[in-house]
């Protein structure tokens, strides 16, 4: 096996694909080479242990990382050349096993630069609200979700429908900047440098931006920017890791923002999720090789909003334990979707949230 061919033509696959990571994984005597598609595992090759370490060894040294240490993690990126003058920018993840064999995970970035969100939601009415919200001059709408949700997507889609009825600035900070888009200022944090999301935005608020993207909310003091600049006259817009909707108060709670803070600013809190779609030809979740929905149109987005109206009903003293029966909410969507036959039972059952 020629190394560098092969490595060219598993990139272009993979972009082919519309995949999001490649997996290479030791298994016993052999590397098993897998696609995340739609996101479920698809195993593609098989190789041996030798070429499995020539193939992790070569993007260790493209990506300037030590190829010569296997025992601790490494990460790093690229922009890898897999066609003449075509680049893919790449996230590099290894991990060793206790035998010290290497596995290695790459994150291909930049994969959809754009989408009709309206051919990709399950529900419309949850996506109408965001159209709405997205016009306000100021305050904060907090994206929530897990790892490859659409989040990213979401916050630019929406801007960029915005932006088409007016011109205005945008400035958006992420690690690392997942989708190009030429009409934002996009700002890559680099903490080695000193250019963390805290200090990315603080210069961003005293460049006066309509709207600020903020890749994720990680701290107390890019919380806290977040608030500031929703106080004093910009859109934030900012995804936070939580479990549901709700979930996201608490997580701010634990970031230092008070509950008065958050309803002084608090447009929404949206949580969604991309679940595959039930196919009628396979009898099951649209298979990667069904030719009835299009490869990108296998999975949809299921939003839940948390309106600020919702969120002012709060009580102070039980922010932790925030549950209210809302007819609109995650779990209530994913049973409506359920009943019109968009989704299996089991896909019901595995994206429930307890």
């Amino acid at each position: 096996m020629v190394i560098e061919e092969f490595t060219k033509f598993l990139i272009h696959n993979a972009r082919e694909y519309g995949t999001s990571d490649i997996h290479i994984l030791p298994n016993k005597n052999i590397y098993g080479i897998y696609f995340r598609l739609n996101g479920r595992m698809e195993r593609q090759y098989s190789i041996s242990i030798e070429e499995g370490n020539r193939i992790v060894s070569y993007f260790k040294y493209l990506a300037n990382l030590d190829v010569g240490e296997r025992r601790r993690p490494q990460s790093g990126s690229l922009s890898y050349e897999f066609s003449k003058n075509e680049f893919q920018d790449l996230r590099l993840s290894t991990i060793a096993n206790f035998q010290g064999q290497e596995s290695l995970v790459i994150r291909l970035l930049e994969i959809q630069t754009e989408m009709v969100l309206e051919k990709s939601t399950l529900l419309p009415q949850e996506l109408e609200m965001m159209q709405r919200l997205i016009q306000y001059k100021s305050g904060l709408i907090l994206f929530s979700g897990p790892v490859n949700s659409g989040k990213t997507t979401t916050m630019y889609e929406l801007v960029r429908n915005r932006m088409k009825q007016s011109k205005m600035q945008v400035i958006s900070i992420e690690d690392p900047v997942e989708i190009k888009e030429d009409n934002f200022l996009q700002i890559q944090v680099n903490e080695k440098a000193g250019n963390t999301y805290e200090n990315s935005l603080k210069a961003s608020l005293r460049h006066h931006p309509d709207i600020i993207i903020v890749g994720e909310i990680r701290d107390e003091e890019t919380a806290r920017m977040a608030i500031r600049g929703a106080l004093t006259g910009h859109l934030i817009i900012a995804s936070i890791h939580a479990k549901n909707a709700e979930g996201v108060i608490a997580r701010m709670n634990e970031l230092e923002v008070s509950l008065e803070m958050l309803q002084q600013t608090i447009l929404a809190i949206v949580f969604q999720k991309l679940v595959p779609i039930y196919c009628g030809l396979c009898e099951d979740n649209c298979q990667i090789y069904c030719t009835h929905h299009p490869i990108n149109s296998k999975r949809a987005a299921l939003y839940d909003v948390l309106t600020s109206e919702e969120f002012q009903s709060l009580r102070i003293d039980n922010v932790k334990e925030f549950k209210v029966e809302r007819p609109r909410s995650f779990n209530q969507l994913l049973r409506k979707v359920l009943v019109y036959g968009f989704i299996s039972e089991e896909t019901y059952y595995q994206y429930y949230i307890p």
